[in-house]
């Protein structure tokens, strides 16, 4: 399945990102929690980039290997990068007056969670899998 990238600079595109991984994930046979927990996931993600850099890229793609399914899904800015890493990944945490959710929260739904920030540029991966049957 061909990777799918999205221009993240207005708040559509932060639909447009969440819709193609579910739809990613449907095609690829995951189930619908799982499609859920990938969509709010880039969500969350995508929404940062807008919010904090105003501008970014979304890539959405299947990794697959002989043992699983796998939809990887890399969000990359070049904004001011995130001061203190740590401390954005604490439940509860906000620089902006929100919920506090959006990093910690994302992690909590995927299977895998990375995150490089430094001034400049943030990167964060994520991904799913799912043995194969």
């Amino acid at each position: 399945m061909p990777a799918t990238a999205i221009e993240l600079k207005v708040e559509t595109d932060v639909v447009l990102a969440r819709q193609a991984g579910r739809k990613m994930a449907r095609e690829m046979g995951f189930g619908s929690a799982d499609q859920t927990r990938l969509a709010t996931a880039i969500s969350e993600l995508a929404r940062n980039v807008i919010e904090y850099a105003g501008e970014g890229t979304c890539l959405i793609s299947d990794e697959p290997n002989e043992h699983s399914t796998r939809i990887q899904v890399v969000v990359e800015d070049h904004g001011p990068g995130i001061a203190d890493l740590e401390q954005a990944m604490t439940h509860g945490f906000t620089s902006s007056g929100g919920l506090g959710v959006g990093l910690p929260g994302a992690k909590r739904l995927v299977q895998e969670f990375d995150i490089e920030s430094s001034p400049e540029h943030t990167r964060v991966t994520i991904a799913i899998s799912r043995q194969k049957q």
